[in-house]
């Protein structure tokens, strides 16, 4: 699995953006690009909002502990301004993994998100004895939903009220890239 001290720096295909490793001075930039209601919406509980500088230095703790997973930050014009996940399963799972990303509202709009998760979901189908990534979305998430598809992840199920949001039940969408 990934060694931390060898993850990579990738080069998008926009101007200005990469996926780097996150470092510890990422944190003010975390926290500012964190804290906004309309990313933590589409999140898991433990993306919480408001998002401190705390919970960055948190984060960023974990990352740097991680010695199975790939945690990069989405990087543009110079500031770390989302992330993408990819958590590799185990047991009869393994060679399976889980990609997980977001973007600031700033960004989005700009393909950036797109190109990270088609970039990321390359480099691990190469990298590793991975033959299929996948990612679970909100339904009421259509953009994270089109930024699959546009990276070539196909539907392969709406998991009916399988998901608990701000104290609303709602169907997931589960979306595959298999190899």
């Amino acid at each position: 699995m990934p060694d931390p001290l060898l993850t990579p720096t990738l080069k998008l295909p926009i101007p200005g953006a990469r996926l780097r490793p996150w470092t510890f001075a990422d944190a003010p930039a975390l926290a500012h690009h964190a804290n906004d209601r309309r990313v933590a919406r589409y999140l898991r509980d433990s993306f919480q909002h408001p998002y401190s500088v705390g919970d960055a230095e948190f984060f960023l703790c974990l990352v740097a502990d991680s010695t199975r997973d790939l945690f990069l930050a989405i990087e543009a014009d110079g500031e770390a301004v989302g992330s993408v996940g990819v958590h590799f399963k185990t047991d009869v799972r393994r060679r399976s993994a889980e990609i997980g990303y977001w973007l600031t509202p700033a960004y989005w709009g700009r393909g950036l998100a797109t190109a990270a998760v088609r970039t990321v979901s390359a480099y691990v189908l190469a990298q590793f004895d991975v033959c299929r990534l996948y990612a679970v979305v909100f339904a009421n998430n259509p953009a994270s939903a089109r930024v699959l598809e546009k990276a070539g992840y196909e539907l392969e199920a709406r998991m009916r009220r399988s998901v608990v949001k701000d104290g609303e039940t709602l169907d997931s969408l589960l979306y595959a890239l298999v190899v």
